[in-house]
């Protein structure tokens, strides 16, 4: 399938009601970011194995789903999709407080309502992936994608404190109910957006592997997108495991309530506030090469930041660390997003999104999983300092490529069969 409306500026009323679906269900995501895995633990007394399960469950669909989700976007028509995507999403996330509510919660419920939530997440971020494009000129994609990234981090940090709140309050459960409206609300905003021309395109008769592969190939061989794949994967890698962690970490290591879990994870969404705020001026400045190996370079000193928290000062170093990890993350996902929308034809635009998505999103089961093992094996603070060092492997793709000796990623020569 083609998509092709109108592009428009990024004033344009259909990006911005674009962007109130986001931002909506954004805040709502984040609070399920903190109630998720403190239902586990306080609903279900879950370790820090059974709280890397749920973790794993919430991202597993990119390695089962996610190269099929390309082919699946590419053939339907996509706004039906993104709206479905978030009524299926609103259902799986509110059995969890009607399961509570009746006394029936069990683990494998929560594992189950973290799938089906993953599922509906994969095809509605590569068709969000997708949409964006057509609906933003070339021109103006970097700040419109630092405007989305911005929200959603603005999202990060009021999402967590009010999640943490909402958890203090009513516990861990009824907390989802906050995400649950905000996908229907999503929902709704969707609806109003005009759909884009449906074409079926000769492609579309062919097989889905045979489409799958083309995605990979492209993928595989571009001598921009690879290596900035490959670092993103570690820096999802990374993530996965800090975040399956810290719940465990932050309320049995360091002693502190969920109230203050809310806070602090909070400080990840303000750093990626700082830099969705800072990418554009910054890569307006430095072009947007030297701006990822920054960010690739800075990113390991804050990651290492996070294990050597303690009570009460000490928990500075804990905010500044996920402070510093989240502006470098975000700006390092703006770039790269804003250049494979950039580069790539529309026509293959849903399958790369998946293929990037699939391998450096993929790893987030792997990384909460190992987390989980090495939180029970060694420790939690000595698992988080072994992920800390790991990050520093982190800027080795980029930095081993043709990529550091240009100011810009669009100025990488590339052949005939690159620029396809």
């Amino acid at each position: 399938m083609t998509y092709s409306p109108r592009p428009a500026r990024q004033g344009h009323p259909v990006f911005w009601r674009l962007w109130t679906a986001h931002t909506t269900s954004a805040f709502g995501t984040a609070v399920t970011t903190v109630a998720m895995p403190l239902v586990a633990v306080l609903e279900l007394d879950a370790g820090p194995f059974e709280a890397s399960l749920v973790a794993a469950a919430a991202m597993c669909a990119w390695l089962l789903f996610g190269l099929p989700a390309g082919v699946l976007v590419h053939r339907l028509p996509l706004r039906p999709v993104l709206v479905a995507a978030d009524l299926v999403r609103a259902a799986a996330l509110g059995s969890v407080p009607v399961a509570v509510f009746l006394d029936a919660l069990t683990l494998a419920h929560l594992v189950l309502a973290a799938f089906v939530l993953s599922v509906a997440s994969v095809i509605f971020d590569v068709g969000y992936s997708t949409y964006l494009p057509a609906v933003v000129s070339k021109d103006r994609l970097t700040a419109s994608n630092s405007l989305l990234q911005g929200s959603e981090s603005v999202s990060q940090v009021a999402g967590p404190a009010l999640g943490g709140s909402l958890v203090h309050a009513l516990g861990a459960a009824y907390s989802l109910i906050a995400d649950v409206v905000s996908y229907v609300v999503s929902a709704a905003l969707l609806l109003t957006v005009p759909s884009p021309r449906h074409e079926a395109p000769e492609k579309a008769k062919r097989n889905m592997a045979a489409e799958i592969r083309e995605g990979i190939e492209f993928v595989r061989r571009h001598p921009v997108i690879r290596p900035l794949v490959l670092a993103g994967t570690a820096f999802n890698f990374a993530t996965a495991a800090f975040e399956a962690l810290t719940a465990v970490f932050l309320i049995r290591t360091v002693q502190t309530n969920s109230l203050t879990v809310g806070f602090l994870i909070a400080s990840m969404g303000l750093g990626g506030v700082i830099g969705a705020a800072v990418t554009t001026p910054l890569v307006n400045r430095l072009g947007t090469t030297r701006v990822a190996i920054v960010t690739l370079i800075v990113s390991p000193v804050c990651a290492l930041m996070m294990p050597l928290t303690s009570s009460g000062l000490g928990l500075a170093l804990f905010t500044l660390g996920n402070l510093g990890w989240g502006a470098c993350t975000v700006t390092f996902a703006i770039i790269g997003r804003t250049y494979r929308q950039t580069a790539v034809t529309p026509d293959l635009l849903p399958r790369v999104m998946a293929t990037v998505r699939f391998v450096s999103w993929g790893v987030f089961p792997i990384g909460a999983l190992l987390a989980g093992v090495l939180g029970e094996t060694v420790g939690n603070r000595a698992a988080l300092l072994i992920f800390g060092l790991c990050t520093l492997l982190i800027p080795v793709p980029v930095l081993c490529s043709p990529l550091r000796k240009t100011r810009d990623l669009l100025q990488v020569d590339l052949t005939p069969s690159e620029r396809v």
